[in-house]
C-alpha cells in the first residue's frame, strides 16, 4: 500500500514515516508549504523545517515531495481568518488548516498521484465500529489533537493513518532517538502556523488597521482606549493597558464583551467575574464525522478550547441551528472558536461558536 506522509520537519511526522516503513508500507513524504511571506527572521522556520524534513527523508531513503498550497491556504484559511477578526470573532486557523489543506488539498494531491492513503503525525486514532471509521482520542491524552481534526470527513478518514495513536510523546522521542533520526531533539512548534512564535498583535498590524475606540468597564465608565476590536479576545488579560485607576482596586481587568457596532471594548475586574461565565452557546452548523441521533436533545461531552477537560452538556437541534447547555458554566465562550463534541473516547465532530 502506497502512503504519502505529511512531513513537517518535526519529530512526530518523522517517526510516523519511520514506523510505516517498518510495517511494510511503500512510503513517500511530502513537505507542505502553506505560507509565502517568509520574512527571513528566526521566527519564520519554513526553510529550516524543510531542511529537517529532507534530512529525515534521506535517512529513511524515501522520496520527499515539496508541495505548495500557499494559494489555497490564503484563500480558504487566512482570508477567512482576517474577515472573522474584523467581525469581532476569534477564529481558529489550525482547525481550518486541517479542514481545507491537510485533509483536503494534501489528500487530493495524494490520490491524484496514485497513493492509497495519507498519514500525518497527529496524536489521534481511528477505530472501526459497525463498518464506519470513528475518530478517537490518542493514548497520550495530554497531546491528543482530535479537537483540531473535528472538521474532517468520513471519506478522508477512510484513507488516513495516524501512526502515533498508541504512543506517548516521550515514546515518540525515544523511538526517534533509537533510530538516530535528526529531529529527535527538535523543539515542538508552537503558535499559529503562519505566525510562528512572533507576538500576535505585531503580526496582525501588517494586515488590519488600527481602529481605536473606548474601553469601558462593566459599570459603564470609560477606563481606557483600545487599538481596534480585532486585536482582542474574550477573557483576555494581557495588553489592555489598564492599571492604577483611581477609585478601582488592583484586581486585573479582563475582556468580557466586544460591542462591534459601537466599537467599544467592555472589561471587568477579577478572574472569577460572573460576566466571564456562561452555560449556553449556539452553533449554526456542525460537521459530523459520525452523526448521533438528534431527534431528541442528547447528552454529550464537549470542549470549547484545546486542552480543556471534556465538559458535560446537552445538545439540542433547533431547525438548522444547534444550542448547547453545559452542566457547569464555561469561562470566556468565544465566537469564532470551535466547540468539539465527544461521546466517551470518540470525537463526533464540531462546529464554530457564533453566540454565547
Amino acid at each position: 500500500m502506497r502512503v504519502l506522509v505529511g512531513m513537517s520537519g518535526g519529530v512526530d511526522s518523522s517517526v510516523s514515516a519511520a514506523l510505516l516503513l517498518q510495517e511494510g508500507y511503500d512510503v513517500e513524504g511530502a513537505f507542505m508549504k502553506n505560507w509565502e511571506d517568509d520574512d527571513g527572521t528566526p521566527l519564520c522556520t519554513a526553510k529550516e523545517d524543510f531542511m529537517d524534513a529532507a534530512k529525515v527523508a534521506d535517512q529513511l531513503n524515501i522520496k520527499l515531495h515539496h508541495v505548495n498550497f500557499s494559494k489555497e491556504y490564503k484563500s480558504k484559511v487566512f482570508d477567512k481568518f482576517l474577515i472573522d477578526l474584523e467581525k469581532g470573532k476569534t477564529p481558529n486557523p489550525d482547525v481550518l488548516c486541517n479542514q481545507f489543506i491537510k485533509f483536503n488539498e494534501f489528500y487530493k494531491y495524494a490520490i491524484e498521484n496514485n497513493f492509497d492513503c495519507i498519514a500525518t503525525g497527529h496524536y489521534a486514532g481511528i477505530k472501526e465500529i459497525s463498518g464506519l471509521n470513528y475518530l478517537v482520542k490518542a493514548k497520550d491524552k495530554n497531546k491528543d489533537q482530535t479537537y483540531f481534526l473535528c472538521n474532517i470527513n468520513q471519506k478522508v478518514l477512510d484513507k488516513t493513518i495516524f501512526p502515533l495513536s498508541e504512543l506517548t510523546k516521550k515514546e515518540v522521542r525515544d523511538i526517534a532517538k533509537s533510530m538516530n533520526l535528526s529531529t529527535f531533539e527538535k523543539k515542538d512548534s508552537t503558535g499559529i502556523c503562519f505566525i510562528g512564535e512572533r507576538p500576535f498583535p505585531s503580526f496582525l498590524e501588517n494586515y488590519i488597521n488600527d481602529k481605536p475606540g473606548k474601553i469601558i468597564c462593566d459599570k459603564g465608565n470609560e477606563v481606557g482606549l483600545h487599538r481596534g476590536l480585532s486585536f482582542y479576545t474574550l477573557g483576555q488579560r494581557q495588553g489592555l493597558g489598564i492599571g492604577g485607576l483611581k477609585d478601582y482596586d488592583e484586581r486585573p481587568w479582563y475582556v468580557v464583551e466586544k460591542k462591534l457596532s459601537e466599537n467599544i471594548l467592555v472589561v471587568a475586574q477579577g478572574n472569577d467575574n460572573q460576566q466571564l461565565f456562561n452555560n449556553k452557546l449556539s452553533v449554526d452548523s456542525i460537521n459530523w464525522i459520525c452523526e448521533p441521533d438528534l431527534t431528541e436533545p442528547i447528552k454529550l461531552e464537549a470542549k470549547i478550547r484545546y486542552r480543556q477537560d471534556d465538559q458535560e452538556c446537552i445538545l439540542s437541534k433547533k431547525g438548522k441551528t444547534f444550542s448547547v447547555e453545559f452542566k457547569k458554566p464555561q469561562r470566556a465562550i468565544t465566537p469564532g472558536q470551535s466547540i468539539v463534541f465527544y461521546q466517551d473516547n470518540i470525537c463526533l465532530g464540531g462546529g464554530e461558536i457564533y453566540k454565547s
